[in-house]
């Protein structure tokens, strides 16, 4: 029986990109023009400042390596993969896929270093993006909050295996290279939960596409990484998981089982990668929804703040208990305070939206009045029946009357264009110009026209 990891390779080596339907190369120009943005505004974080400042004094006077983005530093491939990323982490403006893993922040990272090595071409690009999207969302699917219920962050465990076959497919790797490629990542997976919960501040997406990085150039140089290192009984899933079995301790809608075949079934047919969302607000992806669904009911019915006597949302229930219920380090269906659910759901209804670039204060400090005091009316509801990133909201009034809207989860799941018209929100805060990003913009948009995709790695440099 072919392995799991073989079937994986098998199709990221064939995969053209002549394969890929146009509403699958649009959100590959779309997630690349988000990553962009949340490296240009991390670069000027302190994590950010922090992770470029680490890298170039280790690795200054590298000679042939790959490109620190905005800075313009040459490192080593894994330094400038980890800064990067690192920057992508501390600008806040993530994709995300069922709620606990943001591929863009680590698979971008990687596929830009792998097309600055080999001066690939947009469109092999973007097919190198997709199969790393697409590997790593269907390793993860089912398995996350299992995985976050064993004390490891999905994000990081799951985030190594996208940029490593994104590299691999750009830099022409074959089967049994990506083959290899897939199992090292297995052994270069990590990622715990313990230390943000005591104090720390935890090692993330950055270490994953470093450690991605090692495994392509290990398999590039004929290092075997296994066979059934996925689904072996000291396998991957057997570790990560708990059982190779497909039996699950959580799962986003109460499902105790799923199959380990189910991560290769349709591929090539059925895009995973079309569920990827963004993350527009800074805030935890699950409340996104409710600023935009809350701020649509109002408008659609005319709802005035002082006519709104409590609001409801009902949602699913692991999005009430961040990061895992196993572990949970807030509740959202208990105290309402600023930056919770309850705090988003009631900006959405006094100001109709939230910006693109203001983070919420733990104090309260800016916030309107009027904010501050429905958000304590509002009551966040759990199910097990409700979809990832899709509250119902309810508005009760003063007169009585009642107002339901439901969201379909898919609301943050938009075309490019819809992107590009969010994401310029942002341009006050960028190190670039505005011109500049324009040109971003105009090259992502037309990434697959493209002779080098490497050039947009050269237009986050800030001019000096």
């Amino acid at each position: 029986m072919t392995s799991l990891s073989r079937q994986l390779a098998r199709w990221v080596a064939a995969l053209r990109y002549e394969d890929l339907p146009p509403a699958v190369v649009d959100r590959a120009k779309g997630v690349t023009l988000h990553s962009l943005a949340s490296v240009l505004l991390g670069s000027r974080t302190p994590g950010g400042r922090q992770a470029v400042k680490l890298i170039t004094e280790e690795e200054a006077g590298v000679r042939s390596g790959a490109t620190i983005m905005v800075d313009g530093a040459t490192v080593t491939k894994g330094g400038a993969a980890f800064a990067n990323a690192e920057m992508a982490m501390a600008g806040g403006k993530w994709d995300t896929f069922r709620m606990l893993t943001h591929p863009g922040t680590s698979i971008l990272p990687g596929a830009f270093i792998a097309a600055e090595t080999a001066g690939v071409s947009g469109k092999d690009f973007i097919t190198g993006l997709v199969a790393g999207y697409e590997v790593m969302e269907r390793m993860a699917a089912d398995f996350i909050p299992t995985v976050m219920a064993r004390g490891f962050h999905a994000g990081v465990v799951f985030g190594i295996f996208g940029p490593a076959v994104a590299a691999a497919k750009i830099l022409g790797l074959t089967e049994d290279q990506v083959n290899s490629t897939i199992a090292l990542c297995a052994s270069l997976a990590s990622g715990n939960l313990e230390g943000a919960r005591s104090g720390g501040r935890a090692l993330r997406e950055g270490a994953a596409v470093r450690n991605a990085m090692l495994a392509v150039a290990l398999a590039k140089e004929g290092h075997p990484g296994g066979e059934t290192v996925l689904e072996g009984d000291a396998g991957f899933y057997h570790a990560y998981a708990g059982n190779n079995r497909g039996q699950l301790t959580y799962s986003f809608v109460g499902d105790t089982r799923t199959s380990l075949d189910k991560i290769t079934a349709g591929l090539g047919t059925d895009w995973m990668f079309l569920e990827t969302l963004y993350r527009i607000y800074y805030t935890a992806g699950y409340n996104i929804a409710h600023v935009d669904v809350t701020a649509k009911l109002c408008e659609e019915h005319d709802i005035r703040v002082a006519d709104i006597d409590r609001i409801e949302a009902v949602v699913n229930w692991l999005e009430t208990q961040y990061p895992s219920p196993a572990f949970p380090s807030r509740r959202e269906d208990t105290v309402a305070e600023p930056g919770s659910t309850a705090y988003f759901t009631a900006y959405g209804a006094v100001k109709r939206g939230f910006s693109a670039v203001r983070q919420a204060d733990p104090s309260g400090a800016g916030d309107p009045p009027e904010v501050l005091e429905l958000m304590k009316r509002v009551t966040i509801i759990p199910s097990h029946t409700m979809t990832l990133f899709g509250p119902r909201i309810t508005i009760h009034t003063k007169d009585g009357k009642t107002y339901t809207k439901q969201s379909t989860g898919r609301e943050f799941m938009w075309g490019f264009d819809e992107e590009v018209r969010r994401i310029r929100e942002i341009v006050p805060a960028l190190p670039i110009p505005a011109a500049q990003f324009e040109e971003i913009i105009a090259t992502c948009r037309d990434l697959d026209g493209q002779d080098r995709a490497d050039r947009l790695v050269r237009l986050t440099l800030e001019k000096r």
